[in-house]
C-alpha cells in the first residue's frame, strides 16, 4: 500500500504546490495592491458587520458574477481565439481567487463560528499540514526553490547584460 500511495502523494504535492505557487504568487500581490490603492472602508465595515451565515453566503457573489466567463472563454478558444480565451479564463480565475481570499481574510473569525465550516476548515488544514510534512512536499519545494533561484539568477544576468549594452552605447 505504501508503494502505491508514495507516487500519488508526489503527484498531489506537485499539483497542490504548483497551483498554490502560481495563483497565490499572482493573487496576493494583486490583493495587496487593491487594498493599498482602493479605500473600501465602508464596504469593509459592512462585510465585517455581517453575521456568520450571511458572511458565508457572500462567498457566492464572486462565483455567481465570474463563473459565466468560463463558457465565454471556452467559446473564444473553440473559435480560434486561444489567447483571448486563455486570458479571459486566467483573468477571471485570478480575480475570483483574489476576491475570495480578501473575503476570507475579512470574515474568517465569523466563519469559524459556523460548526460545519470550522470542521471542514480544520480538515483542510490537517490535510495541508500532512501534505507539507511528506517527503514529496519537501522534494517539490526544493525543486521549486532551485527553479526560483535559477530564474532570479538568469534575470539578474539578463538585466546586467542589458545595462552593460546601454552603457557601452552611451
Amino acid at each position: 500500500m505504501k508503494q502505491i500511495l508514495k507516487p500519488v502523494t508526489y503527484i498531489l504535492a506537485a499539483i497542490y504546490f504548483l497551483v498554490d505557487a502560481v495563483f497565490m504568487a499572482v493573487a496576493k500581490p494583486i490583493a495587496r495592491w487593491i487594498a493599498r490603492h482602493f479605500e473600501f472602508k465602508r464596504l469593509r465595515a459592512w462585510i465585517r458587520s455581517l453575521p456568520p451565515y450571511p458572511s458565508l453566503a457572500l462567498f457566492s457573489v464572486p462565483v455567481i458574477i465570474l463563473e459565466p466567463i468560463k463558457p465565454v472563454a471556452a467559446y473564444l478558444v473553440a473559435t480560434g481565439q486561444v489567447v483571448s480565451g486563455a486570458a479571459a479564463f486566467i483573468g477571471c480565475e485570478l480575480l475570483k481567487l483574489v476576491l475570495v481570499e480578501r473575503l476570507f481574510h475579512l470574515t474568517r473569525d465569523k466563519l469559524m463560528r459556523i460548526p460545519a465550516f470550522a470542521w471542514a476548515y480544520g480538515k483542510f488544514t490537517d490535510v495541508r499540514a500532512w501534505l507539507r510534512a511528506t517527503e514529496a512536499w519537501r522534494v517539490i519545494r526544493a525543486l521549486s526553490r532551485t527553479a526560483k533561484d535559477y530564474v532570479a539568477w538568469a534575470r539578474a544576468r539578463l538585466v546586467g547584460g542589458f545595462s552593460r549594452l546601454v552603457t557601452a552605447r552611451d
